[in-house]
């Protein structure tokens, strides 16, 4: 495995204030019709950390992302971030708040290049009307090349120098994958979800990105949220593990308190010898 390699120069220039990323989720209640998808879950994610959320299918696991990324409003329970209630808030409030993720199923646009979808997300940053940019004046023209400075370093970071021009419709299934993490880390997130980023991934493309990960985590001081069902990957990166089961928070603790929780065992884990 490579070693770590710091922060790129543009990214380790911003304040650790800046970084803050505090989210604290207290009782949330999500229904659907008779269908109770998380009862009273509670939990809290600290500045730095890097916390899993595991459970069999249907545990709840992508509907509290959903929740915590405003596209479920809860029926009960409410939802902070960095001391300022979000439980109702829109999407768009929310990434710019500071909350970046990626998806399940990949949410880029394959007609378009990888450097043109990782620009897409810089919106958030863009301080120009679009009168100021039609006639492309100076100050824009200043921005713009920031913002490309910003895509590159993402670029080297993640090694897809090589396919930064290619249509993201003629990459493999776990280049898209690594697209959509730059394109989540080019809204530079103070918390960074991601909904099982390793699924349909080889050994080898696998490895990668949990050298990418440990890298913005330990490097970075990224904060991040990671659900995930390879648990080989969870128990070797997470800092914290909380588990759901049909909706409910059934254990939280150390990779190695989890792994050996007997509850978990029986509901999700079974065998855990062969786990590294």
């Amino acid at each position: 495995m490579k070693a770590f390699r710091g922060q790129p120069r543009i990214f380790a220039s911003i304040r650790p204030d800046e970084k803050r990323a505090e989210l604290e989720v207290k009782s949330l209640t999500l229904k659907f019709g008779g269908i109770t998808a998380l009862n009273k879950v509670t939990l809290t994610v600290s500045s730095g950390e890097l916390v899993a959320i595991i459970g069999p299918n249907g545990a709840g696991k992508t509907s509290l992302l959903n929740c915590i990324t405003g596209y479920y409003k809860p029926q009960e329970g409410r939802i902070f971030f960095n001391g300022k209630e979000i439980t109702r808030l829109h999407t768009h409030h929310l990434t710019k708040l500071g909350i970046g993720r990626t998806y399940q199923n990949i949410e880029l646009f394959p007609g378009m290049t990888v450097l043109s979808n990782m620009l897409l997300a810089r919106h958030v940053h863009c301080n120009y009307s679009v009168g100021r940019a039609s006639v492309f004046s100076k100050s824009v023209q200043r921005e713009e090349v920031r913002h490309r400075e910003i895509l590159e370093e993402l670029i080297d970071f993640l090694e897809m120098q090589s396919i930064r021009n290619k249509l993201v419709g003629s990459l493999p299934y776990g280049m898209r994958k690594r697209v959509e993490l730059g394109r989540a880390l080019a809204l530079e997130p103070k918390l960074l979800i991601l909904d099982e980023p390793f699924a349909g991934m080889n050994l080898e493309e696998k490895e990668d990105m949990v050298r990418f990960l440990r890298e913005l985590n330990e490097a970075w001081n990224q904060t991040m949220i990671l659900v995930e069902h390879d648990m080989s990957v969870v128990m070797s990166i997470s800092k914290r593990v909380i588990v759901l089961d049909f909706g409910v928070k059934l254990a939280e603790g150390s990779p190695d308190f989890v792994q050996n929780h007997p509850q978990v065992i029986k509901a999700y884990l079974g065998d855990t010898s062969t786990i590294e």
